[in-house]
């Protein structure tokens, strides 16, 4: 199997507010920033906002799996206890497999940077096809400090998964994959 060599990328914010102009999406524009930073190889990067509820938020990422042929998901946004906030379920209802180490690894990397309420976030990833899915929370800082925690596993799952390839700059995150 050959990996494309430009990887497609999309970031989707689920939010109410914001799919309706009510509120400025600040968790897409730094997610894009942080992988425009990370990310060396030649990607595409594409942006969407939609509003919370989980048909939506399945749709969406079932169209970008499968009908766009995207590489990598990532999902800013619906991840709390919040009655509205389904994006866990949404993503449970699309994928084949689940990753719950991310996760884990996020809650815990939030955890230590002294944010108690992060395990009132229910985020997790997931493989639906040649497609990884990962679901973060909606702040900026709290973005960062999840991709920083698990991005290293992320070039080696796709190319597990026959996805397009992704190369880090090592100087940020060195992306590991296993020798031999």
């Amino acid at each position: 199997m050959t990996q494309r060599q430009t990887a497609r990328i999309a970031i989707v914010t689920v939010s109410d507010r914001a799919s309706r102009g009510e509120y400025e999406d600040r968790g897409g524009p730094a997610a894009e920033a942080w992988l425009r930073e990370v990310v060396t190889s030649p990607v595409e990067i594409a942006r969407h906002i939609i509003p919370d509820g989980r048909e939506g938020v399945a749709a969406t990422l079932r169209r970008l799996a499968e009908g766009e042929g995207t590489d990598l998901i990532l999902v800013t946004g619906g991840t709390g206890p919040a009655p509205r906030d389904e994006t866990p379920e949404a993503l449970a209802g699309v994928i084949e497999k689940e990753l719950p180490g991310f996760g884990e690894e996020m809650r815990r990397a939030s955890l230590a940077e002294g944010v108690p309420t992060a395990i009132l976030s229910r985020q997790t990833a997931g493989i639906r096809g040649a497609c990884l899915m990962i679901l973060l929370p909606g702040k900026p800082a709290a973005i960062a400090t999840c991709l920083d925690a698990v991005f290293a596993a992320v070039p080696y799952c796709l190319d597990l998964i026959g996805a397009g390839r992704i190369e880090t700059n090592p100087a940020r995150i060195t992306a590991f994959r296993p020798k031999g």
